[in-house]
């Protein structure tokens, strides 16, 4: 009689499975690459799920050589319901963020502002219209402004 063996895709797919919904917060979301499309987190939620259907049918179609049948249909459905919450929260919530009505269009002249520089000193669109390029000496035609969308 073979000893019964434990069933490591089962243990090693819930794993991947946590540690793929927990650490896009505290880690992936820091990174740009990883930010705006959790791929990584998609990679291990889906490494993670194959490895525990794998472990499943491993329990259920030999259970008298492998453990895991309660434990691996608690841990699968477990699974499943982190990837579906996560792809909830990344697809669905991450989209319903408010519309701002008031931000300015491609094209459109930007509102008059003053902001400081990164050596404290102001700088206003007014400035930046007037003041002569360094190299030519003429007058600037427009100014190149980049929003950048945070999640602060």
């Amino acid at each position: 009689m073979n000893p019964r063996r434990w069933n490591w895709r089962l243990w090693t797919g819930f794993l991947l499975c946590v540690v793929g919904f927990a650490s896009y917060l505290p880690f992936f979301a820091r990174f740009p690459v990883t930010r705006d499309v959790p791929w990584v987190n998609f990679a291990l939620l889906a490494a993670g799920l194959v490895l525990l259907f794998a472990g499943l049918r491993h329990a259920f179609g030999d259970p008298q050589r492998y453990r895991g049948k309660i434990f691996g249909s608690v841990f699968t459905v477990l699974g499943v319901a982190m990837a579906a919450f996560f792809c909830y929260a990344v697809f669905h919530v991450s989209r319903q963020l408010p519309a701002s009505a008031d931000a300015p269009h491609v094209g459109q002249h930007a509102p008059e502002f003053e902001l400081m520089d990164i050596h404290q000193q102001p700088v206003s669109l007014a400035k930046l219209l007037t003041t002569p390029l360094p190299r030519t000496g003429a007058s600037p035609k427009g100014v190149l402004l980049v929003f950048y969308r945070g999640y602060w």
